[in-house]
């Protein structure tokens, strides 16, 4: 019983070695021809880290040849297919810059931006690879207008803005919850202007006027003034651009508390001036 165990793991491990060697003999030979063959067949096998490893070796070899263009575009697709998004970009992008003239360069410059959308995390980390899918798909549809892959790319560049202004949205929420009720301000002002067409104007505003209502009422007295009537102004213009809003009536109690605050302002002003002409 013990033999037979043995044998068949020294059969075993002479199997899986000689599949291994097979592997690292077309890898060791030198012989350009037979390891690009090997990559090709590879690949096709969707073998992509072998292929990968086989066209490394043998791409500068090719280099000014008919066979570079599809060894380059083919390495760059096997970053892509093991979910090696950064490299994969570089790739595509170097593979579109280099064969400019190439019926693959279309595909190349759409994948060198949907690799970096595959990079896109949550809206809570940093958007950097979001922005520079971005640009990447604006960047093809200058280039390709007529392409059929326009109208993905710009609803690809609306999901990713989407998240952006998610992003962008929680931010100033965040200033406002930690009651740093300036920088809300300033916050959920850039969020409609970056995003002119958001679907949340409406709510943005509110909160902008919630702010800046706070942002008066927390001030030292001398502040005050000019911050109630930021207040009442931006009440004022959120009633009129929204008559029917949910937030009316939370709107106009600001708009009312700022206008008191600023009536009694005024009378206190106008008898500590009278006050001081009949001294």
């Amino acid at each position: 019983m013990k033999k037979t165990l043995v044998l068949t793991i020294i059969g075993l491990s002479i199997l899986l070695s000689s599949c291994k060697s097979e592997f690292e003999k077309i890898r060791a030979s030198g012989d350009v021809d037979r390891i690009y063959k090997q990559a090709l067949a590879y690949y096709d096998n969707e073998e992509y880290q072998k292929a990968q490893t086989l066209f490394e070796l043998v791409i500068s070899s090719f280099r000014g040849k008919r066979e570079a263009e599809e060894i380059y575009y083919k390495y760059a697709y096997t970053y892509y297919k093991l979910e090696q998004y950064i490299l994969a970009s570089y790739y595509f992008k170097n593979f579109a810059n280099t064969y400019a003239a190439s019926d693959l360069r279309e595909e190349a410059e759409f994948m060198s931006a949907y690799s970096n959308y595959q990079l896109s995390p949550t809206f809570r980390l940093d958007q950097k690879y979001s922005e520079e899918a971005i640009d990447g798909f604006q960047l093809f549809i200058n280039t390709f207008p007529n392409s059929e892959r326009v109208a993905e790319c710009n609803r690809l560049i609306d999901v990713l803005r989407k998240k952006l202004e998610h992003k962008a949205y929680e931010s100033a929420l965040l200033y406002f919850d930690l009651r740093e009720y300036q920088a809300a301000i300033q916050s959920f002002d850039n969020v409609l202007k970056d995003f002119p067409d958001t679907e949340n104007g409406e709510q943005i505003r509110y909160m902008s006027i919630r702010s800046a209502y706070l942002l008066a009422k927390n001030s030292f007295v001398e502040k005050q003034k000019e911050r109630f009537e930021e207040a009442e102004s931006r009440a004022s213009e959120f009633l009129a651009r929204y008559p029917d809003s949910r937030f009316k009536k939370e709107a106009a109690n600001i708009y009312e508390q700022s206008t008191e605050f600023l009536k009694k302002s005024d009378n206190v002003r106008y008898q500590n001036e009278s006050a001081r002409a009949g001294s």
